[in-house]
């Protein structure tokens, strides 16, 4: 299971099977997490001061196939010029999410659901199907932030990842822990010492790429209604 697959999971609201924020908010968690999982496991990375590509651009460590169609994608997406984690972020989101759900209904861990609102307009509904995957994820995301066992490295992506949408409350439900101080505890963990200096390097390049295409993107609507 891919990275982005889990948060595809846990973003997919479980009652209504729809996001659970808006597309463009879970459209670009998926593409963080892909992001991530790309850079944790050695593909590509940030570059640094003095690099030829400029500093901070992602660029191609291992262009080699991965055996993924989605991460070979993402590869060739990112490989067409070297662009800023910012900038290469909305790259990854196209057709990502539904590439995503089909997997993961076609592996039964989603199901689904088709009908028509009033009878004409089509919609389709991404229901839990084997929920068993889904409780693990949960279970595991509650011990971290809850109990506060030492995640994995990739427990901290997941989290660092739904922590960039404001989503850690709702994917907890009822916690026993206020809000705020899940969302406090999930920023300390992106930024915190349980993961290696590579990985908190990834975490900061995706989570700064979420909040600048969010940002630009809100001036966009701004100014547009002006």
């Amino acid at each position: 299971m891919l990275i982005a697959e889990d948060l595809a999971l846990l973003l997919t609201d479980d009652e209504s099977g729809r996001p659970t924020t808006s597309s463009q908010r879970v459209d670009l968690a998926l593409a963080g997490g892909l992001l991530l999982e790309l850079l944790m496991t050695g593909r590509v990375a940030v570059a640094g001061a003095g690099h030829p590509a400029g500093k901070d651009r992602v660029v191609i460590l291992d262009p080699a196939p991965t055996g993924d169609p989605v991460l070979d994608e993402a590869v060739a997406r990112l490989a067409e010029k070297p662009r800023k984690a910012k900038d290469a972020l909305p790259r990854l989101t196209k057709d990502l999410r539904p590439a995503l759900l089909d997997r993961l209904t076609r592996n039964g861990l989603l199901r689904l659901e088709e009908s028509k609102i009033l009878g004409l307009f089509p919609t389709r509904a991404h229901l839990p199907g084997d929920e068993g995957y889904e409780r693990s994820l949960r279970a595991a995301v509650h011990d971290v932030l809850v109990v506060g066992r030492t995640p994995t490295e990739r427990e901290v992506a997941v989290v660092s990842v739904l922590q960039s949408v404001d989503q850690v409350p709702r994917v907890l439900g009822e916690a026993g822990v206020p809000a705020r101080e899940l969302r406090r505890r999930a920023k300390a963990l992106a930024e915190g010492e349980a993961v290696g200096v590579a990985v908190r390097q990834a975490i900061q390049a995706m989570d700064g790429a979420m909040t600048a295409v969010m940002v630009a993107t809100t001036a966009v609507v701004v100014a547009g209604s002006g």
